[in-house]
């Protein structure tokens, strides 16, 4: 089963099959780039947004997952909503702009008029689904949901000072077709939560959940090279004097099933670099937080979108892009000065906070990331009186925002010209390349050198056929020679670049 799986959203699409495609998001593909900058790209709002909002303001949304059936076309969401509890609601669309939210009737909550209402839950978070790719050994457990969840104590007596209860963590559910759910029993990983000291003694039975694990926000996504399920969650780290839940983190854990899952473990966490006063304490409400990174897996490098906290200055929560090479494990924050997706205007949905999630849609054109939005800011001091009052409720929804094909960071010459020689490789059985450019005004050409850096005859930069214009797949060429004419052995890809700006080469071989 595990082989037909594919992350949420982002099926093997026509164009990308037999194609390997080299993002230059970072250097990571690359030997040397003399006189080269690398620039991050902003994905744009559309126009329509906010695209989903509550029955009422008071109803608040916040975390979604979105899935695209390659085959139909039809769009699924999965929403949370608040309004007198927590609920996990649902949506359709047929173009991924206007949705219909469907009168299912299946579950009611009360305070929530809304007839969408699909899963609930005691204290209740996230709304993360993992879609399994059609064919799958067991359809009845094709869509996967994993939230956080604490349930009430039974047969204990309630604490006034901590009333809630010890099986707190992470839940899943199963659906065959996203709107029928089961829970899975009891919490398939405990999580971390509770109050702050020093940390318990080994084989304490007094302390709330677990130290070092997933806390109460949740992405699951799929790992399509290791053949896992992954779950990125927001976790906690112990502050300066040792004591507990100083600032939240981000962890990782991961399964085989859906149900055993691996311990949670830290990943990134907040730094030097993180705030004004990164070294204050105590913790909960104090400096830049890490609320998060739900990350996915997209041509050989997994993209991380951390949910960037300000509990320190202004209280706003913009998306910052984090990379990693080895399938989540170790990640590199190369873009901290710039928001892969800044908060929005002012008086918007979103001017606030922004909750970012693990399913971008992935379009012959475009990427397409859907998220939730706040205009509130985090509270923090006498701010938190300001909303949340009869006064003044902040408006949510879930809003959309589209970056061109493979566009997250391009590189372009310091001044005029600049290249980009690529690591050593073989392009046995690549029948085409092409790049992803923006030369307008401009010019790219593609050189091909041997292992040892000597140029080859028909295949040098004079040979080259001149790329002009805005292009996401524009075809390499050379004036008389063609890839078929190759010798055999490793070759070196030589991108020059005057005045222009390259995002991505993809290798295209022959499907057989």
């Amino acid at each position: 089963m595990k082989s037909s799986l594919i992350l949420t959203a982002l099926y093997l699409l026509p164009w990308l099959v037999s194609a390997e495609t080299l993002l230059f998001v970072d250097d990571h593909e690359i030997l040397y780039r003399p006189s080269t900058k690398r620039t991050l790209h902003q994905p744009v709002r559309h126009e329509a947004n906010p695209l989903i909002v509550g029955p009422s303001i008071k109803h608040q949304i916040a975390y979604c997952s979105v899935h695209r059936d390659e085959a139909t076309g039809r769009y699924q969401m999965w929403y949370q909503m608040t309004g007198a509890g927590c609920v996990v609601c649902y949506a359709e669309s047929k173009d991924g702009i206007t949705w219909t939210k469907p009168e299912l009737d299946i579950l009611t909550f009360k305070g929530i008029p809304d007839r969408n209402v699909v899963l609930t839950s005691s204290d209740h978070y996230d709304a993360s689904v993992v879609v399994d790719a059609p064919g799958g050994a067991d359809p009845a457990r094709r869509y996967k949901m994993a939230y956080w969840s604490i349930p009430e104590p039974e047969g204990v007596p309630v604490d006034p000072k901590e009333p809630r209860g010890r099986n707190g963590g992470m839940y899943v559910a199963f659906s065959p077709d996203g709107i029928h759910w089961t829970k899975h029993e009891g919490p398939v990983l405990l999580g971390t939560y509770g109050r702050i000291t020093d940390p318990p003694f080994s084989g304490d039975t007094t302390q709330l959940g677990l130290l070092n694990s997933v806390s109460d926000v949740i992405d699951a996504t799929y790992d399509p090279v290791r053949k896992k399920y992954v779950v990125i969650a927001k976790g906690w780290i112990d502050g300066p004097d040792g004591r507990t839940f100083w600032k939240r983190s981000v962890v990782r854990t991961e399964s085989d099933d859906f149900i055993h899952w691996s311990p949670a473990r830290q990943i990134i966490t907040p730094d030097e670099h993180d705030g004004v006063n990164p070294g204050a304490y105590p913790g909960t409400r104090q400096g830049v937080q890490l609320h998060s990174a739900p990350a996915f897996a997209y041509q050989g490098v997994w993209l991380g979108l951390i949910q960037l906290a300000d509990f320190e200055t202004h209280g706003q929560q913009p998306i910052e892009l984090a990379l990693s090479r080895d399938h989540g494990f170790t990640w590199t924050r190369p873009f901290r000065d710039s928001m892969f997706l800044s908060v929005g205007k002012p008086d918007a949905f979103d001017t606030a906070r922004i909750w970012s999630n693990a399913t971008p849609v992935v379009l012959e054109d475009e990427i397409r990331f859907y998220f939730g939005g706040a205009e509130n800011p985090w509270g923090f001091g006498k701010r938190e009186k300001e909303w949340g009052s009869k006064l003044k409720m902040p408006k949510t929804g879930i809003g959309l925002a589209t970056l061109p094909l493979d566009r997250f960071a391009g590189l372009k010459p310091l001044e005029r010209i600049g290249q980009i020689t690529l690591k050593p490789r073989s392009l046995k059985g690549v029948k085409s390349i092409t790049v992803n450019t923006s030369a307008v005004k401009a010019a790219v050409r593609v050189e091909l050198l041997d292992a040892q850096g000597y140029r080859i005859p028909g295949f040098a930069k004079t040979d080259a056929t001149p790329i002009t214009g805005d292009h996401l797949r524009h075809a390499v060429s050379w004036k008389e020679a063609n890839l078929s004419k190759l010798p055999d052995g490793e070759v070196v890809i030589r991108i020059h670049l005057d005045r222009a700006e390259v995002f991505a080469l993809t290798l295209n071989s022959d499907p057989s």
